[in-house]
């Protein structure tokens, strides 16, 4: 039996300290217990002695420092696991979005899933565009889904999910978009072919082109007050006039609230860039 202790052993803060440093990502101290918690089974499961080496295990190592982090990380998620949001996509955001781009050619739809954990968000992007008739025929239509997690995006590449995952879905979703597979469900190749997935640290992403429409929810709690502004102003700026980004319920744009104009559709809170408003016009009044 290895005996380790939390502490001054494990050198907790030097570890925060190398994640923030090349990810961005801040664990502070209101997440002590979590923290001291997956450090030390990370520790274990490497059978390693003390902090120290596990410290020097994952600065020798990207694929030691990619584990480590992946322990760090909250993968839980599911299949429409915020319904007002899908809801606000399918019957406020692509309609105005349908009725701006009308008469381009070509037609183009780009959705950026930002932290896209194990592919649960993305494709139920795609399923909400499967859905929507307008978006059936005559479009381009990309959804890119990243992720800082290697495995995570291995788990969404695979496509493979475990009932629980399904549980917002109903009994004829899950028959028109899925497969069973061994006890589990695999997501179809029709939903699939829309969406690409791309390992990526989003403080250090490079530009990826306009996009109409960007999910970064429940992520931003990740990052200091700093790199949250960093970031939004990033995905400001690479949104379209009238581009739309999807917050987590408890996630707000700080500083930066003035930027974007705020749309309440039923319960859910949409931040839509200036613009476009030949498409907007038709959708009542922001907030």
């Amino acid at each position: 039996m290895i005996s380790m202790t939390i502490g001054d052993e494990l050198e907790l803060d030097g570890f925060r300290a190398l994640i923030e440093q090349r990810s961005g990502i801040r664990f502070d101290m209101s997440r002590e217990r979590f923290f001291s918690t997956r450090i030390r089974e990370h520790l274990r499961e490497r059978e390693l002695v003390s902090g120290a080496d596990l410290m020097r295990l994952v600065r020798s190592s990207n694929l030691e420092y990619e584990a480590l982090l992946a322990r760090l990380l909250t993968h839980e998620t599911s299949f429409f696991r915020y319904p007002s949001a899908y809801e606000a996509l399918k019957r406020r955001v692509l309609p105005e979005i349908q009725a701006r781009k009308f008469w381009a050619s070509p037609r183009t739809l780009r959705i950026w899933s930002a932290g896209c954990s194990t592919g649960e968000e993305p494709y139920s992007i795609s399923i909400a565009l499967a859905e929507t008739p307008a978006f059936a025929t005559g479009w381009d239509i990309e959804i890119l889904a990243t992720d800082i997690s290697r495995q995570a995006v291995a788990r969404a590449v695979h496509g493979l999910y475990p009932r629980r995952s399904l549980a917002n879905l109903s009994p004829e979703q899950i028959a028109s978009y899925f497969t069973p597979d061994g006890g589990q469900f695999e997501v179809k190749p029709a939903i699939r072919r829309n969406v690409s997935f791309v390992m990526m640290n989003l403080v250090q992403s490079l530009y990826l082109g306009r996009m109409d429409c960007i999910f970064c929810m429940n992520v931003l709690i990740y990052f200091s007050d700093e790199r949250r502004e960093q970031l939004i102003r990033g995905f400001y700026d690479g949104l379209e006039p009238g581009g739309y980004l999807l917050l987590g319920h408890s996630e707000t744009l700080g500083n930066l609230s003035g930027k974007f104009e705020k749309i309440v559709f039923e319960d859910f809170m949409l931040y839509r860039k200036p613009g476009g408003e030949a498409g907007a016009r038709n959708f009542g009044s922001t907030r």
